[in-house]
């Protein structure tokens, strides 16, 4: 039994063809080669049974078939286009759904929401607290924004952002801090040090990279979450350890100090999103996080 319609590739390069009247034309615009455009009109005659074009002269005349097809399909194809096209609007139209850290979404994203609504006015964005990541798929988000290392799944497009820096960080408030501040990086080993269980490897790693033996450490606080943490180095409860992003603004203000300064650690700031999408707002938004991150 035959198909009901032929293939969608035929119509195409019949359909081009015919518009241009040149099957030459057609194969530029279909970037594809003059060869494959013939063979397709070629199966799509044999599919039919009817001649679509004759030789006129050096070049190729629409039969009266070929005409009646040219009309059907090219009503066909603009509604498709005009489809499309509503689709596309409509999409941009709908709340970009971003998902992130609770710690990421509250100590960096939310305080720079008035400054992204400046730059990207048509950008309606939904932000969600993710804590874990752990479907490829990324059901219910557009895109996820994450502090991770790869590799990525195979199922992400994933746009790195900037590399995670990492520090310890103390408040004014902390009863050590005139001497801490002038201390070296061993005197940490010393400390009973605020950590989370969301990052157990961020003390681990910054020890090795200044070559300190992790089994030197010792460790206070435990905290679910960055957030906590963070809030508890603020209130002078200990030394924390951050992505210098979200400390940023706490460092400018005087509300923590680095006195060891950040390092880069093998993670990155990454934009992930599932392979099959693609929203043209997802490369805008990781443009505008790119810049921000590189604070620009």
């Amino acid at each position: 039994m035959p198909r009901e319609l032929p293939s969608l590739n035929a119509l195409r390069a019949f359909e081009a063809a015919a518009r241009l009247e040149s099957v030459s034309r057609a194969a530029a615009e279909l970037h594809v080669t003059h060869g494959a455009v013939s063979r397709q009109i070629r199966a799509l005659e044999t599919e039919l049974g009817v001649p679509l074009f004759g030789r006129e002269g050096r070049g190729l005349a629409l039969t009266p078939m070929g005409r009646q097809l040219r009309d059907g399909a090219a009503s066909a194809f603009a509604q498709l286009r005009q489809t499309c096209d509503e689709l596309r609007r409509e999409a941009s139209h709908a709340p970009f759904v971003l998902g992130c850290a609770g710690s990421v979404l509250a100590r960096w994203v939310i305080p720079r929401l008035e400054r992204l609504g400046r730059d990207l006015p048509d950008l309606k964005l939904h932000l969600s607290a993710v804590e874990d990541v752990s479907a490829p798929a990324l059901p219910g988000l557009d895109a996820a924004l994450l502090l991770a290392e790869p590799p990525w799944p195979t199922a992400w497009q994933a746009h790195v952002l900037s590399p995670e820096r990492i520090g310890p960080v103390l408040s004014p408030h902390h009863p050590r801090y005139a001497a801490l501040r002038k201390a070296n990086v061993d005197a940490l080993c010393k400390e009973a040090l605020l950590h989370t269980t969301s990052r157990p490897q961020a003390w681990p790693t910054w020890a090795r990279a200044h070559r300190i033996a992790t089994g030197r450490l010792h460790y206070g606080q435990s905290f679910e979450h960055l957030y906590y943490l963070l809030e508890a180095a603020v209130a002078g409860l200990g030394v924390a350890i951050a992505p210098q992003p979200l400390v940023a603004d706490d460092l400018a203000a005087g509300r923590l100090a680095a006195p060891w300064g950040f390092r880069t650690t093998q993670a990155s700031w990454t934009l992930c999103a599932p392979k099959r999408a693609n929203d043209p707002r997802l490369a805008v938004l990781a443009g505008w996080l790119r810049q921000q991150l590189a604070g620009k």
